[in-house]
């Protein structure tokens, strides 16, 4: 017995659709379960897991983007850290890859935007994932950027967001963090709020450093969102060597206070000059960061001028940013020359993409709009065959 009324042994349904169905489309499917009217049976590496994802997103994709996430994050609440978890997991190979002195089950993870406030982390590892990135997170809750913010662009299979790091406030993430059992490398990204003049910004990554340090695998330092006012200035010159020698004596201290080391990776913004880049790359180095993440979102529209949405503000991710990205991480690799790893996000949707950032210099790759777009089956197919 998996759960009461649940037997495994007698299954009516087969796990694909269990499998989808809680995750994304019916909203009473935990409570369903416990009356016997389904018996999900648990098998792994169901080729049929492949089959139904299309229809869910035909459905997902008739909702506000916003409301879509909403609905699946609901779904996947009412079974993180319950039995009904195994309805969302994936068996996939284990491909271990050490990146800023730590151990991943395998190079992909989920990059920070999906999971805000850290409330399905146990859910999205099960998935099959090395690594789960949560956040952006803030000293103090904020209601981010006004609706609508989050645009599909369809036919580029891309995404428009600008919504602004909306978050609950990192001391709920942490209580959420404290509840969660993912025995895969949690990433921890930060950010300052929206109100926190620009000159003051170092101190909103003190204070979130200090919260998160005890239960973070690795810190993410956000200065690259293009949907915080004045937020990527802290990307140049003295405002960024200041902040990497803020975050550095930080670490340190609190690597004294907690006894463990958690290393500090930095993530970039697309949009960056050849000139700025080579910069960057010279403050993160002559600062001993651990390691950087390239990239965020993009402000470029030029290979989805005539779409739908295209003129939105905020930044673009998804398949149009996945040449961009790349070809930034391949200048950056070139730049480090190995002194530092690099991690890959940006328009990985599969696992050509994900090989294309390897060979480029990344170390290991994350997922974000690929994941919306192509659902958990990418997972599986990225790990299997990178």
């Amino acid at each position: 017995m998996i759960y009461p009324g649940v037997d495994c042994r007698k299954a009516a349904i087969r796990k694909p659709i269990a499998f989808y169905f809680v995750f994304f489309a019916v909203g009473q499917f935990p409570f369903v379960a416990r009356s016997n009217i389904i018996r999900p049976r648990f098998a792994t590496g169901n080729p049929g897991e492949f089959m139904y994802y299309p229809f869910v997103r035909k459905a997902l994709f008739q909702l506000d983007p916003e409301r879509a996430h909403e609905f699946t994050f609901q779904q996947l609440r009412r079974v993180t850290g319950t039995p009904l978890e195994a309805l969302v997991r994936q068996k996939v190979p284990a491909k271990p890859v050490t990146c800023m002195g730590l151990t991943f089950k395998n190079p992909l993870g989920l990059a920070a935007g999906l999971d805000k406030n850290g409330e399905c982390i146990d859910a999205l590892g099960a998935m099959g994932f090395g690594s789960v990135e949560i956040g952006t997170v803030t000293p103090r809750p904020q209601p981010g950027n006004d609706k609508p913010r989050i645009f599909r662009l369809v036919d580029a299979e891309g995404l428009i967001n600008r919504m602004g790091f909306n978050n609950l406030g990192v001391d709920n993430l942490v209580e959420n963090v404290k509840k969660a059992h993912f025995d895969g490398i949690l990433g921890i990204n930060i950010g300052k709020n929206k109100d926190t003049p620009v000159e003051q910004g170092k101190d909103d990554y003190l204070i979130c450093m200090e919260k998160v340090y005890a239960y973070a695998g690795y810190i993410a330092i956000n200065i690259s969102s293009p949907n915080t006012p004045g937020l990527r200035t802290l990307q140049y010159g003295e405002a960024l060597d200041d902040l990497l020698s803020s975050i550095k004596n930080k670490q340190a201290e609190l690597q004294a206070k907690h006894h463990k080391y958690v290393p500090l990776a930095v993530k970039i913004a697309p949009d960056l000059s050849v000139e700025e880049l080579i910069q960057v790359a010279d403050s993160l180095v002559r600062h001993n960061i651990d390691g950087v993440i390239a990239t965020n979102t993009t402000l470029d529209r030029s290979l989805v001028q005539g779409m739908k949405h295209c003129d939105e503000m905020g930044g673009l991710s998804g398949r149009p940013l996945q040449l961009k990205s790349t070809e930034i991480i391949r200048m950056l690799s070139a730049e480090l020359n190995g002194r530092l790893p690099i991690i890959g996000v940006g328009g990985i949707d599969s696992v050509i993409a994900a090989r294309e950032k390897l060979a480029a210099g990344a170390t290991l790759v994350q997922i974000y709009s690929g994941f919306i777009f192509k659902g958990p089956p990418l997972i599986k197919e990225i790990v299997t065959h990178i």
